[in-house]
């Protein structure tokens, strides 16, 4: 096929996209999009009254658009197919990539159309969301550096560019890093105290690798934490935490000076626009509306909780002694998550791996699902689709296809009859389709894929993103669906038994859900102004209210059930399960707080410190945020991808999470009062929050679903802590 990362299909040929495509596709896009660009820019000399939102705003954004979608794909497929030849490829072009889309707001004849047609009268004809997005695009301009002199402007590129290579140098390190450790164990008495689905899970990952009678232990999240949490061999968790705490210090795949030059790169950008620091840059138009204010909102919550911290560290460090009959001293670090799972049990008499037969993930996706159509009015019909291995683009759609597993056979949503395509493509084994439709007007709203497994060519962690928004201007043409995508690292299956999740993992899937309803429930008539691309200390309530579906009863009986009995959660059990929701909750709340800190710190006062040392820097700015250990941990400042993975991503806005927590924990208690099932509140947040992306304040859009302004102590008040 020629050209296939610039297809227009909806449901995307994934097979086709292959490495040797990316440099000739992505330099043709780059050639259309300058002509685009250079066509609106063009238009600088025409008279104000000749300017239309078509020529100028529409006309950009149209002109972008193939670009992006397939720019998007590269960097996508780097994220769950990594390998040498992608790698290459996608680094290859990333510096022309980075060097177009960080010249358009510098374009001086492009800014000069812009601002003329912003300030035109013809704007008041708009609506308002219209008017809304050129006052947004004026100011994503403005901070990107319109209104520099030429000398400035230059270098502001030069910045943007530097900062996209050597932040996607930062991911690979973690990345590669990550996959470079494994422990090969032989002796299974090492394995004393771990469950026995992790001891599984590692038998079947060292047999995959060709070690026979053996276990393997990687530090991917679902084979590192049941270490840290159970394995009764102090060597074994220390071993493990030190390989997970040295990634990105190593001598190989070292992130140490990326981190430093990416800090100053940031904070040189942030002065050359006009900004104190990059933290004031990055939050001026974001609801906390300055890095300061983000800075004295985690500190206050802090302060409420500083007390009860003190408390659960001394009492933890109370519980070891008394269980091992020594004089209480302080733990080391790898020793809290053990000694902390041994408190909660004697407190509560819980074990979390207790639910985990309860937690078969086709159930809890299933669930999940039941749950979004009963409260917010939507029908989902996974799709049976096709995997296309490389090299066999040649293979019948009938022998290429998966058949929908025998863990799916539970799902009440059936092969959907889309006219779209008989069979979407993946572009790995496990990956599912489904398609999203309204329930009362049947319309089809959207589609997504889910990945919800490690490999090793995939990075760490969950997320969402979207890949198509759908048309939703009438005065342009008839309306498309959106198109999006989740990912995890969840634990996987087993032999034949199927996945079963912890808890945490099963309020992951939800919460990155949350995140794609807020995409596929978008109608808003701007693309730029859909779904998540609102301001980003109000992105997670979308994704973080959704968890709590994941803790209360009469929402679990949807779908916690036993995956061989089909019997819900035992009440004895769920009660423990409560009671145990808020243990070391300080703690919990102190360790968030401490990242944003972090992440503040480093982009407001580390580059006018004139320290050299950002270890000793971080530990001096989080005094008293997390306990005193034996060995001293380092922070995780070089294996941090929320941070550093790219040029902006959560730099300067990792306070989100806690922001939005309070929101979320606070618009909950709406669904409380009024049934968490109830389908006139759930209608009411998905057509007063998800439906309307960024077209109005993100602020005013609270109110209107909440009836007044967010409750700053609901998240303590949930918590336990006041």
């Amino acid at each position: 096929m020629q050209n296939p990362f610039l297809q227009k299909d909806f449901h995307i040929r994934w097979s086709t996209l292959t490495s040797d495509h990316i440099e000739a596709d992505i330099s043709k896009a780059l050639i259309d999009a300058q002509a685009a660009v250079d066509n609106v820019a063009a238009r600088s000399a025409d008279a104000a009254e000749t300017l239309t939102y078509a020529n100028t705003i529409a006309a950009l954004d149209d002109g972008l658009e193939t670009l992006s979608h397939a720019w998007g794909l590269v960097s996508h497929l780097e994220s769950v197919n990594n390998s040498p030849e992608l790698r290459d490829a996608h680094n290859a072009i990333l510096p022309k990539v980075t060097e177009f889309f960080s010249s358009i707001p510098l374009n001086e004849p492009l800014w000069k159309t812009l601002k003329a047609f912003g300030q035109s009268t013809a704007t008041d004809q708009l609506t308002a969301t219209k008017q809304r997005y050129i006052h947004e695009t004026l100011a994503d301009f403005r901070e990107q550096g319109a209104d520099l002199p030429p000398e400035k402007k230059a270098r502001a590129a030069e910045v943007q560019k530097r900062l996209a290579e050597i932040t996607q140098k930062y991911s690979e390190h973690s990345l590669d890093a990550t996959n470079a450790w494994d422990k090969i164990i032989t002796d299974e008495a090492e394995l004393a105290g771990l469950p026995a689905s992790a001891i599984a899970a590692a038998k079947q990952n060292a047999a995959a690798k060709g070690h026979d009678s053996a276990w393997r232990f990687t530090l991917q999240a679902p084979s590192l934490i049941p270490v840290l949490t159970y394995a009764e061999s102090d060597s074994l968790r220390q071993e493990l935490w030190q390989a997970y705490a040295a990634i990105g210090r190593g001598k190989e795949f070292n992130n140490q000076e990326l981190v430093r030059e990416i800090l100053d790169l940031r904070y040189e950008f942030a002065q050359l626009v006009g900004q104190e620091n990059f933290a004031d840059h990055v939050t001026a138009r974001r609801m906390a509306a300055s890095g300061d204010a983000a800075l004295k909102f985690g500190e206050a919550i802090f302060d409420k909780v500083q007390a009860q911290l003190i408390d659960e560290v001394t009492a933890l460090r109370q519980f070891k002694a008394d269980s091992t009959d020594q004089p209480r001293d302080l733990l080391e670090p790898w020793e809290v998550g053990y000694w902390a799972e041994k408190q909660r049990q004697a407190n509560y008499d819980f074990d979390e791996e207790a639910l985990r037969p309860y937690f078969p993930i086709d159930r809890v996706i299933s669930g999940m699902f039941d749950i979004a159509q009963q409260i917010f009015g939507l029908r989902i019909e996974e799709r049976e689709v096709q995997f296309i291995a490389e090299g066999t683009r040649s293979a019948s759609a009938t022998e290429a296809k998966s058949e929908p597993s025998a863990q799916h056979s539970s799902l009440k949503s059936q092969v959907s009859s889309s006219p779209l395509s008989a069979l979407p493509e993946v572009w790995h084994e496990e990956v599912k389709f489904y398609d999203l439709f309204d329930a009362e007007s049947d319309e089809q709203l959207g589609s997504f894929y889910a990945d919800w497994h490690p490999r090793e060519p995939k990075r760490g962690g969950a997320w969402m993103n979207y890949l198509l928004s759908g048309n939703r201007d009438a005065s342009i043409g008839p309306r498309t669906p959106h198109l999006g995508l989740i990912c995890g690292n969840l634990t996987p299956s087993v032999g034949n038994q199927p996945a079963l999740l912890n808890h945490r993992e099963v309020e992951t899937i939800f919460h990155e859900f949350g995140h794609l309803l807020h995409h596929l429930c978008g109608e808003v008539e701007v693309k730029g102004l859909n779904g998540v691309n609102v301001p980003w200390d109000f992105v997670e309530l979308p994704s973080q209210i959704l968890e709590n579906w994941c803790w209360d009863r009469e929402s679990l009986d949807l779908f916690a059930r036993h995956h061989e009995t089909g019997e819900p959660i035992p009440q004895d059990l769920f009660g423990k399960m409560l009671a145990a929701r808020n243990y070391m909750k300080a703690s919990g709340n102190a360790r968030q707080l401490s990242f944003g800190k972090m992440d503040l710190e480093l982009h407001i006062n580390w580059p006018t410190s004139h320290n050299k040392d950002i270890d000793a820097f971080i530990k001096k700015q989080l005094a008293g945020y997390s306990a005193d250990y034996k060995t001293e941990p380092k922070s995780n400042v070089f294996n941090f991808s929320h941070l550093f993975s790219s040029p902006t991503g959560y730099a300067a806005g990792y306070y989100s999470y806690k922001w939005a927590e309070v929101l979320d924990a606070d618009a909950f208690t709406r669904f409380q009062k009024e049934g968490i099932l109830n389908a006139t509140t759930g209608r009411a947040f998905r057509n007063e929050i998800l439906a309307k992306g960024n077209s109005e304040d993100p602020a005013q859009l609270f109110k209107n679903f909440m009836g007044r302004a967010p409750d700053p102590d609901a998240l303590l008040k949930r918590d336990g802590l006041i």
